[in-house]
């Protein structure tokens, strides 16, 4: 897996038209004052007991300062209060707390509970202290949320924006989770019409439940989640910044983030960052956070990108800005020396924990050279924050990151190249730091990806920390294996080979002199020492990389040995004495490739492991396979090579390859390896000869099959067709077995009724062969031959007596 930066606070997301940017600062939601007035009809009195007080005038008002409840102060009221409640509260409002929960028992009449939920909820907008106080009630969260099945919208509405007043207390979210309001509203919010109201109340309640971890896994596995995210499409703002804000929040769980992106939540997402809109700042904030959770997997960064956005990573002001302290963070001295947390929740914003050694705890006994550290330290983040300084080439291995992200295309790649990114990548390989290197290769992977870079990097110096890379044994697998990507890419052999008889373009770039001097009279112009690209090339010829290489060929999988084998053999052109790769053990690297697991007879034993694994297993073997053989072939040119190795035993190796279940196109350059073992050993070759015997059995025929079958080309089905019949007439031992063998029947069966003459004819001799078999007359008829050749004779074409005598030869 390709590792990929931290994103978040350090990263914004663009788009790829610069013009929209969305910003990161998320305004404090702000309730506007208000006066309610509840009128108590005869259904109240009717609740009330003769000894209880007339509520005529009760909640006549929510007061502007503190929330609180002020009755008539011409009437007082004796209400008793339910278990747990304090006999002397604070003020009169509170007394009547306990009298509204009462009423949102199941006894009473849904106006009377509708009245008292709505009353408990805009009490509970006064603040902790009036929680607190309804909190008192044992019971009142079971009948709120009782109270979501109701028809009334005005009661949802209340029972949700109740819910959501509680649930804004840390202390209460598990409270009200337990209590079934996750499923309450999900029931809820799943009727086919609801009011903006209700939906912005319910969501809300979510957004305060998926802070924490646990209970987001729970909102993600219900049904919700299309709600919400269709959501973010509903023409009320409100509601849209409520499903963004929990879906925000989910996405802080990566174990969500497939079933979100299953869901179609990056379009919807990314269709809020590019439309412009009035008051849209918050749902923005929240697009963008849910996006720089979800571009933590590569693959969905992809997804990202495709969608016309781009992180790009955040410096100077701009990051100080987007800075969050994580809730529970708490620093520790450069030492590692923990420091005793004087409380146990966070600062309100921060302070405490991004200014530590600024405001060291009193408990806290610490040297003054310790102290001074901290401080130092934490200043020293400050200023890199605000861009004064940079730490640990961070912003370095961000940029570098953001530019392997956004080389989905050609195009994103060529605007790379013209704005000058592969000078500045290529000087940053000799940074000290790790991080920097790492993000560095793997934007010049990406980029390496277009051929028309090739000679860009090449002449930009890149093969130098390439190869200094390449020695050094502690470089990781990933490094290594992107570093071997770059280099085979450059480093082509075919591509060499075209270059030396073709001064024309090659895979869309033009190689050679030409590039060499525009690219010299470049640097001339920029002041730049310009790279001789063979000087460059020189330093692969050190014994110490070829060493590297082939104990690289011993010991590494499938996919970087295909990698080796190539460089290897673009050396061996470069250099065609191949005295210096002569001279190290290189039989014993195509040694290691040849005796791969994967590489076995068809008898092979693949128990225990899935067929996808085991073909995957087989595709990557036989990519290493046939670059191994193309190296060994190259290598057969030296007489001194052939002189060196055992002939013999890398011929076993080779048959058995020929025989496994390699995919047939990786067999081409082991048959002609094996061919060219068999004349070095053996000059005389005939079809006797049994390595040509089984090349021809194992590799032609399969291969003249498959083009019959596949080909769309007239002109290339017939050829083969030819040369198959040319194979099967000269009596080669078990060819015609091979072809049926190879499923063969059946497309050649097809070619006698749409193939030209030439092809027909090939064709009908080659199933009369077969017919000469009874064992095959089954798989004939069954392929269709006989209406097929009975079409033939009575139309009486140029082939109608073949096609007879083949009739013949059926049990029709």
């Amino acid at each position: 897996m390709i590792a990929s930066a931290t994103l978040s606070p350090y990263f914004n997301i663009k788009l790829l038209n610069p013009r929209h940017v969305f910003t990161t600062t998320k305004p404090r939601r702000k309730y506007s004052t208000f006066s309610t007035k509840f009128h108590l009809n005869h259904l109240w009195n009717g609740f009330l007991q003769p000894k209880s007080c007339s509520l005529r005038t009760v909640l006549r008002k929510v007061s502007d300062d503190g929330g609180s409840i002020d009755a008539n102060p011409q009437e007082s009221a004796a209400v008793s209060v339910g278990e747990g409640t304090s006999s002397s509260s604070s003020t009169l409002g509170d007394n009547y707390v306990a009298l509204f929960v009462r009423m949102l028992g199941l006894d009473h009449d849904a106006l009377d509970r509708e009245q008292a939920i709505v009353a408990l909820w805009k009490y509970s907008l006064g603040g902790k202290n009036c929680i607190d106080t309804i909190m008192q009630f044992q019971g009142c969260i079971n009948l709120t949320v009782n109270l979501l099945n109701s028809e009334s919208s005005a009661t949802c509405e209340a029972a949700a924006g109740l819910l959501r007043s509680i649930s804004s207390i840390n202390l209460y979210k598990d409270i009200v989770a337990e209590s079934g309001a996750i499923e309450g509203i999900t029931g809820l919010l799943s009727r086919p019409s609801l009011t903006s109201e209700v939906k912005e109340q319910s969501m809300c309640t979510l957004w305060n439940l998926s802070v924490d971890e646990e209970l987001r896994v729970k909102i993600a596995n219900s049904d919700i989640l299309p709600f919400l995210i269709n959501s973010l499409d509903d023409d009320d703002i409100k509601v849209k910044e409520a499903a963004g804000g929990v879906l925000s929040n989910l996405a802080l769980s990566h174990c969500n983030h497939s079933m979100m992106v299953e869901a179609g939540i990056i379009p919807k997402l990314a269709k809020l960052l590019k439309t412009d809109m009035e008051g849209s700042k918050v749902i923005r904030k929240e697009a963008r956070n849910a996006l720089l959770e979800l571009i933590k997997d590569q693959y969905y960064r992809i997804l990202v990108i495709e969608e016309g956005l781009v992180p790009v990573p955040m410096v100077g002001a701009a990051s100080y800005k987007s800075f969050k302290p994580g809730l529970y963070s708490w620093p520790t001295m450069p030492d590692g020396t923990e420091i005793e947390q004087t409380s146990k929740g966070p600062s309100k914003f921060g302070a405490s924990e991004l200014l530590l050694g600024l405001n060291v705890g009193e408990n806290a006994e610490l040297e003054e050279a310790r102290k001074n550290a901290i401080v130092g330290r934490t200043q020293q983040q400050f200023l890199a924050r605000i861009g004064a300084i940079e730490l640990d080439g961070k912003r370095e291995s961000q940029a570098a990151e953001s530019v392997a992200d956004s080389s989905i295309n050609e195009h994103m790649r060529t605007s790379f190249k013209e704005a000058g990114a592969i000078k500045h990548l290529v000087r940053l390989l000799d940074h000290n730091s790790f991080a920097v290197r790492s993000a560095v290769i793997h934007a010049l992977e990406r980029l390496s990806v277009s051929s028309s870079l090739y000679h860009v990097l090449e002449a930009e110096g890149i093969l130098h920390p390439l190869v200094c890379t390449l020695k050094r044994s502690e470089t990781s697998g990933s490094l290594m294996e992107r570093t071997l990507d770059i280099l085979a890419r450059i480093l082509d052999p075919s591509k060499e080979m075209k270059s030396k008889f073709y001064n024309g373009p090659v895979n869309g770039s033009k190689m050679g002199i030409d590039a060499a001097r525009s690219l010299d009279a470049s640097a001339r112009l920029t002041g730049d020492k310009p790279v001789s690209i063979m000087d460059s090339r020189k330093e692969l010829l050190d014994s110490t990389v070829i060493t590297r290489l082939i104990e690289i060929l011993k010991t590494s999988p499938s996919n970087l040995q295909r990698k080796v084998a190539s460089i290897l053999e673009f050396i061996t052109i470069i250099e065609p004495s191949m005295e210096t790769i002569i001279k190290e053990d290189v039989s014993s690297g195509l040694e290691a490739v040849f005796q791969q697991k994967a590489v076995k007879d068809k008898e092979a034993d693949v128990e225990g492991q899935e067929l996808d694994e085991y073909a995957l297993e087989l595709e990557e073997a036989g990519l290493a396979v046939s670059a191994a053989s193309r190296l060994l072939t190259k290598l057969l040119d030296s007489e001194q090579f052939c002189q060196k190795i055992d002939s013999t035993h890398f011929t076993k190796l080779l048959r058995k390859i020929l025989k496994s279940d390699i995919p047939l196109r990786n067999k081409d350059w082991v048959a002609a390896c094996l061919v060219k073992l068999c004349s070095i050993s053996s000059p005389n070759i005939d079809f006797e000869n049994p390595i040509n015997m089984e090349v021809t059995l194992y590799e032609t025929i399969p291969r003249l099959i498959e083009q019959i079958k596949l080909s769309l080309s007239p002109e290339t089905q017939e050829s083969a067709a030819v040369e198959l019949n040319r194979i099967i007439s000269e009596g080669v031992v078990d060819s015609t077995r091979a072809v049926a063998s190879e499923v063969g029947i059946f497309p050649l069966v097809n070619l006698i009724e749409q193939g030209s003459d030439r092809a027909v004819e090939a064709a009908l001799s080659i199933l009369y062969n077969l017919s000469m078999d009874s064992e095959n007359h089954s798989a004939i008829i069954a392929a269709g031959a006989v209406p097929a050749l009975r079409k033939i004779v009575l139309s009486q074409r140029s082939h109608w007596s073949r096609a007879l005598r083949l009739l013949r030869n059926l049990p029709v």
